[in-house]
């Protein structure tokens, strides 16, 4: 574990800081205490530096010593500007004002598609983050066939429009130093302003940011750790955005982005497929099985329910998606005179029908949604299960299987207390 961590510098950092930010939602204090905290955990690492001469030798040997300082400074850090967030105003809620303004005009342009109100609230949602059109029984549709992540614009979204734009700039030659920089900027400007646009929502931020660090580790040749950039990524929105920690959008994205790195290249070695025509879906159906494995339990907790066909609906679901996003963004963006321009739209309409059918076919079927409520207790023993068993999967000790069938029924025995309570209230 350590060398695990050793190898991914803002890990431990990432943790300290959601540990102060935890601890300042617990504890009701002051602002002026905050500022204190806020004023000792920078001025005390300074002081430290000017107080003890630097030697090479004696900073090795007590490297647990000033680590342990410094992570405990961090933490007092997190404390102070998570408390300081709360009693004044942040930067971001203003810059969420142009957002909505420049996303109100490009939905005012899908008004010109033959499409009914249900199918243009999908659309405007699905390409453009904007959900105020939605009606509550199109969302629940989605919730029902366990597509409903497919209306918050996250790292699918960015990772389809990314893909779109290297598709688009294929044709700039590589190893260039100066053609390597063009496409960087090519790439960035286009994808941070999709995710301005579509509202900067949490998840969106998080592709975003994530992007950023993969390409620029790439273009300047250094190798990068996807868990790494991940709580880079999540150091950075909580430094800025305490707050963010305690938001649904910002949990079940990095809790399903650490399942897809972490579960998915083990669940697709569960089956070689080397034909590359069937390895695509494969790999949709690895990537859906890992995030709703991660997520499940916090999905449970947050909305108690459970969709039983989401396997199947996923599939369908994001190949339209893949089709409608960088489809919608062109129609949305490109002139009306210009040539095609009737034929993108005959396209854009009929992958919406499409899309918002296949939708109501399978939440129409019985038995697509289970409730299934869970509480704090059980969501916290759920993921301590699947760690144990990601544990046994990996060293292959028979206790370790034994923890995790006990924690199995506890979570049973728990149901079964709260069935018993609603019967007998």
């Amino acid at each position: 574990m350590i060398s695990e961590l050793r190898k991914r510098p803002f890990v431990r950092p990432l943790l300290f800081w959601m540990a102060g930010i935890a601890i300042s939602s617990s504890v009701h204090t002051c602002t002026g205490f905050a500022g204190m905290l806020f004023f000792l955990s920078l001025f005390l690492p300074v002081a430290l530096c000017l107080a003890v001469p630097f030697q090479s030798s004696l900073l090795y040997s007590n490297r647990w010593t000033g680590g342990g300082i410094l992570l405990f400074l961090l933490l007092l850090l997190s404390f102070a500007v998570h408390r300081f967030s709360n009693d004044h105003s942040f930067a971001s809620e203003r810059i969420m004002v142009r957002p909505g303004e420049i996303q109100q005009e490009l939905v005012e342009r899908i008004d010109r598609l033959q499409l009914n109100d249900s199918e243009k609230s999908v659309l405007a949602t699905l390409v453009l983050g904007y959900r105020k059109a939605m009606s509550r029984e199109a969302r629940e549709k989605f919730t029902i066939a366990g597509v409903s992540h497919i209306l918050s614009v996250s790292g699918f979204h960015v990772a389809v429009v990314a893909a779109f734009l290297s598709f688009f700039f294929s044709f700039l030659p590589r190893g260039n130093p100066f053609s390597s920089w063009l496409r960087y900027l090519l790439l960035m400007i286009p994808v941070w302003c999709f995710v301005f646009i579509s509202g900067m929502s949490a998840p969106a931020v998080r592709s975003g940011i994530m992007f950023t660090f993969f390409q620029t580790g790439r273009v300047l040749r250094r190798s990068s750790d996807s868990y790494n950039i991940l709580a880079a990524s999540a150091f950075c929105m909580l430094a800025f955005q305490p707050s963010l920690l305690f938001d649904i959008g910002f949990q079940l994205s990095y809790l399903a982005v650490f399942s897809i790195l972490y579960l998915q290249p083990r669940i697709a070695a569960w089956i070689d497929v080397r034909n590359p025509i069937p390895a695509i879906p494969w790999k949709w159906i690895t990537v859906t099985l890992a995030a709703q494995t991660g997520t499940t339990f916090l999905c449970l907790y947050y909305f108690g329910q459970f969709s039983v066909f989401f396997l199947y609906a996923n599939l369908p679901v994001m190949l339209f998606a893949n089709l409608l996003i960088p489809l919608g963004l062109l129609w949305m963006l490109l002139p009306s005179w210009l040539p095609g321009y009737s034929v993108l739209q005959e396209l854009l309409e009929f992958f919406t029908r499409s899309l918002v059918r296949t939708v109501d076919v399978i939440a129409s079927l019985p038995g697509a949604s289970i409730d299934f409520p869970f509480g704090f207790i059980s969501m916290i023993t759920g993921y301590a299960m699947l760690f144990l068993l990601c544990l046994y999967f990996r060293k292959h000790t028979p206790w370790i299987l034994l923890f995790a069938l006990a924690l199995c029924f506890f979570i049973l025995l728990i149901r079964l207390f709260d069935r018993l309570l609603s019967l007998f209230p």
